[in-house]
């Protein structure tokens, strides 16, 4: 899981893509609605996602105005709720944040509910949203964090198609405990596509 949290905004052009739905194999991505807030705080108490999720959601109140946030259009960010192809489920969420489309660059923060692990579908989630920022944007770069103690991130990053790039020193603080050490990863626009099941 990613950190699902972006610095404030500063003055860049709006990316301006609203978040279309996107089918991605076993998943679809498509905009939140506010119906998903049950089934969002339902997955918020898992201790993996309030261990790596970076999300302060303690009450169901946190899971409105987190839910909110994400229906709100900002200038820097772009969000899907992913749910199930085939069942409309929903199984996770992906991010595209701190986009920079005069540097080229963003960000992607990801999480899957706990009866979702272990099947690829977060790695389905980042790639799809990766190309589409590819596609219809002049970011050329975009990078995934996460902390060295959650490897399961570390494979849905290489599952999407990401280069390791190095360790950053304490460089991100998790749920409010310490700043820990994270990975970094970076895709390019024209790195070659991920062989996703």
């Amino acid at each position: 899981m990613q950190p699902d949290q972006s610095p404030p905004a500063v003055d860049l052009p709006p990316v301006d893509l609203p978040p279309v739905e996107l089918e991605a194999g076993p998943v679809r991505l498509r905009a939140w609605r506010p119906t998903d807030v049950d089934d969002a705080w339902t997955a918020f108490q898992d201790e993996r996602m309030r261990r790596w999720g970076g999300l302060l959601v303690d009450s169901r109140e946190d899971a409105v105005a987190w839910l909110d946030r994400r229906l709100r259009p900002a200038p820097d960010r772009l969000n899907w709720a992913v749910v199930d192809a085939a069942t409309g489920v929903l199984v996770g969420s992906v991010n595209l944040h701190a986009v920079d489309l005069v540097e080229g660059q963003a960000m992607v923060g990801y999480w899957t509910a706990p009866a979702a692990r272990g099947r690829g579908l977060a790695a389905h989630a980042v790639d799809t949203a990766c190309r589409r920022l590819f596609d219809t944007t002049p970011v050329d770069r975009i990078e995934l964090c996460h902390a060295i103690a959650n490897p399961a991130s570390g494979r849905v990053a290489e599952k999407a198609g990401f280069t390791w790039e190095g360790r950053l020193r304490r460089s991100h603080r998790y749920g409010g405990g310490p700043k820990l050490d994270q990975f970094l990863w970076a895709r390019l626009a024209d790195d070659p596509a991920p062989l996703l099941g």
